[in-house]
């Protein structure tokens, strides 16, 4: 399961090659490496389950998230072009597409950019969600454990997401 990825704030004008390159080396390139070695692995013991977390973002544009949204579309179609090369060597590639989900990062990225403010700021980003809340990571990890279990088997090559609503608006 590949789930480490960094954030960045900013349009194409505002972010810069740095910045770029930072979120890129992370969200797009750590996964490629972790998921070549997985695949190595995999092949060796006759198969497997290679998840990887993308983001709503991935699905639809977000506003003033070009790095992230960019990077973590490199995520979705990776994992297409893994299951379609994979398949036939039994070898499953899905990722998961969460809207926002109330972790620890939340609640210090209020914490850190809206001091005095983070129980309105917490509001409005759970607003985001059609649903009026955040996931809870626990609903994105029962997901995430289905799509690796054996009743997900004839499952590859998709994208699920967990949004609250945020793709039916």
């Amino acid at each position: 399961m590949n789930n480490a990825g960094i954030a960045h704030v900013g349009d194409i004008e505002s972010t810069t090659e740095a910045d770029l390159d930072r979120v890129y080396e992370v969200n797009v390139k750590g996964t490629y490496l972790c998921t070549r070695a997985g695949v190595r692995a995999m092949l060796r013991g006759g198969g497997g389950v290679i998840l990887n977390l993308a983001s709503i973002a991935s699905l639809i544009g977000i506003e003033d998230r070009f790095a992230y949204t960019m990077s973590k579309g490199a995520v979705l179609t990776m994992t297409r072009s893994i299951a379609v090369d994979y398949m036939d060597r039994n070898i499953r590639c899905n990722c998961v597409c969460p809207a926002r989900v109330h972790t620890p990062f939340v609640d210090g990225y209020l914490k850190a950019n809206y001091p005095g403010r983070e129980a309105e700021m917490f509001q409005k980003l759970s607003e985001y969600q059609p649903m009026g809340r955040m996931a809870r990571p626990e609903e994105v990890a029962a997901l995430a454990l289905y799509l690796c279990s054996e009743e997900a088997s004839f499952i590859t090559g998709q994208a699920f997401p967990i949004d609250g609503g945020v793709l039916v608006q």
